[in-house]
């Protein structure tokens, strides 16, 4: 039995993603033109990321999604695909600028019809979102002081049997390092003890990209 995952090289992590689901014309172009951004295309998720969100969605067979956090668009693209149609995803964010550019790239997909961008603070627009549960699956990739926030508003609003992701929670390793005191991390150490005490989920931690938290509302 391997105990950790296979370390992957960057060669490797091509090979990944050639076998698994590449990118396609609309998606590579979105990755070119957020890398042009600089520091911030770090953002972006990766695009073995994106099928795997792809692909979750079609297998829970969702047809209402809520991203928070959106960036540049690629996780709300992937998304969308995988609703179909008639699915509908409400994306969550602050930024006109960076979403401005999702907004072209999801034109070119083929799938703005499915999503609903609202701008604003992501806390003050869930609290105006309906209380019953009205979701199949929320994916979580924002801002890390608010991950314990934005999770207790999320679940309420998810069916069971929905599903919800969060991002990055294992924080460039850093979630383990006793030294490390930062805020950030701090933060996303408290959402992940939040999650695993949570009895309203099962959940487990995948190791994908910074370390993806899937969880099943009971």
């Amino acid at each position: 039995m391997t105990r950790t995952p296979t370390p992957l090289s960057d060669e490797l992590f091509d090979y990944l993603c050639v076998n698994g689901s590449p990118p396609d014309a609309v998606q590579s172009r979105l990755i070119a033109e957020t890398a042009t951004l600089g520091h911030e295309a770090r953002l972006q998720i990766s695009p073995d990321e994106g099928a795997f969100l792809t692909l979750l969605t079609k297998l829970t067979g969702a047809r209402t999604a809520l991203e928070i956090g959106t960036f540049t668009g690629y996780s709300a693209l992937a998304i969308a695909r995988g609703l179909g149609e008639d699915g509908r995803l409400t994306c969550l964010d602050i930024s006109e600028e960076w979403t401005r550019i999702a907004r072209r790239h999801w034109r070119a997909a083929g799938v703005q019809d499915r999503i609903e961008l609202r701008l604003g603070p992501a806390l003050d627009t869930l609290t105006s979102l309906p209380d019953e549960p009205a979701y199949d699956l929320v994916f979580i990739d924002a801002d890390y002081e608010n991950y314990t926030a934005y999770w207790e508003q999320v679940v309420p609003r998810v069916r069971p049997g929905g599903v919800i992701l969060v991002d990055n929670v294992l924080y460039h390793g850093r979630v383990i390092d006793p030294d490390d005191t930062a805020g950030t991390t701090q933060a996303v150490r408290q959402l992940n003890e939040r999650v695993r005490t949570d009895d309203r989920v099962e959940a487990t931690m995948i190791h994908i990209a910074d370390g993806l938290t899937l969880a099943r509302k009971k």
